[in-house]
C-alpha cells in the first residue's frame, strides 16, 4: 500500500512519540501469522503493561534516526513493542512468547538510546521485577544506617547491663 508523503511524515511523528514515551522499545519479527496471533500477543503485551504496533520498517529508521537510535539491522517484518514503565517486565513476556514460538523472534531493542541484542534482552528479562528490586535497593540503603544505630547504642547499653548487675549484687541479703 502506497502512502502519500504527508501520511508518511504523520506516522514517523507517531513513532517519534512513541520512542520518546517508552523507557524501553523491543523490535519483534513475525512470518505466517494471523490476525487472532496478533490480537493474543497484543493482549499478552498490554498485561504486561506495554503496547504493540506494526510498523512499516522504513518510516521506523527514519523516526529512530531523527532521535539518535542506530538499529544495525532491519529486515523483515516489524513488530514494535514499547514498555512505557516496567522494560524487563516486557522483556520477560517477549522471551518467554518468542522462545518456542514458529511466529514471533526478537529482533532487538533499545533500554534508553542503548541498542541491545537479543542477548541483552533476554539478560534484561532474568532480572527480578521492580517491586523487588526496590524492597533490594531499600535494604542495601537501610543497612548502614542499622548498623551506625547499633554502634551508637551498644555503649550505653553495656553500661546498663553494668549498673543492673551491680544493683542486684546489691539487692541480694548476705547470708549469715
Amino acid at each position: 500500500m502506497a502512502f502519500s508523503r504527508k501520511h508518511k511524515e504523520v506516522l514517523v511523528d507517531q513513532y517519534k512519540q512513541w520512542l520518546k514515551e517508552s523507557q524501553g522499545v523491543f523490535m519483534v519479527t513475525f512470518k505466517k501469522m494471523a490476525m487472532k496471533d496478533v490480537d493474543a500477543f497484543r493482549v499478552k503485551v498490554r498485561e504486561a503493561g506495554g503496547e504493540a504496533h506494526v510498523v512499516k520498517n522504513t518510516l521506523l529508521l527514519e523516526a529512530m534516526n531523527k532521535m539518535d537510535y542506530h538499529m544495525p539491522d532491519m529486515e523483515g517484518t516489524t513488530l514494535l513493542v514499547l514498555a512505557r514503565s516496567d522494560a524487563p517486565a516486557i522483556a520477560k513476556m517477549l522471551v518467554d512468547a518468542t522462545v518456542k514460538s514458529e511466529i514471533f523472534a526478537i529482533k532487538g531493542g533499545f533500554l534508553g538510546l542503548e541498542y541491545l541484542s537479543y542477548e541483552q534482552v533476554k539478560a534484561l528479562a532474568e532480572l527480578p521485577p521492580m517491586p523487588i528490586m526496590r524492597a533490594r535497593l531499600l535494604g542495601v540503603l537501610q543497612a548502614p544506617a542499622s548498623q551506625l544505630v547499633r554502634t551508637l547504642v551498644e555503649p550505653a547499653r553495656s553500661l546498663a547491663a553494668v549498673f543492673k548487675a551491680y544493683s542486684e549484687k546489691e539487692a541480694v541479703p548476705a547470708a549469715g
